[in-house]
């Protein structure tokens, strides 16, 4: 499994393609979506820690316990809504989403909202 950003809208039909991710994780279970990367030293630069819900709502996302910056992606359906780049410690970061994903810093840097971001089994 990899996660692919797409340039541009879902209905591009050449998007520019590159691969964020190979380590994926799914927080798919009540413990690990509230621990999330808490008490974590670091993640390696090809992970990504995936939520995934049932429906598109307002997904708030803390960095209480979490020592290293991350990029936050907000999606719904594979359409990106946000990207936001959490600070140690005290970053804060919500928007309407059905799935969320936590990347290491930096990883996101050209990923932008109306862009496409998707899981692709392989």
């Amino acid at each position: 499994m990899r996660l692919v950003h797409r340039r541009g809208p879902p209905d591009d039909l050449s998007p520019e393609e590159r691969t964020i991710a190979t380590e994926i994780e799914i927080a798919d279970s009540f413990l690990s979506r509230a621990r999330g990367l808490m008490f974590r030293r670091s993640i390696p630069d090809d992970y990504a820690l995936v939520f995934q819900f049932e429906t598109p709502e307002d997904r708030d996302l803390h960095m209480v316990f979490v020592p290293f910056a991350i990029d936050a992606v907000w999606l719904v359906g594979t359409e990106v809504t946000a990207v936001k780049r959490l600070r140690p410690w005290i970053g804060l970061g919500h928007n309407v989403a059905d799935t969320v994903i936590e990347l290491p810093a930096g990883a996101a840097d050209d990923i932008e909202p109306g862009d496409t971001v998707e899981l692709v089994d392989e």
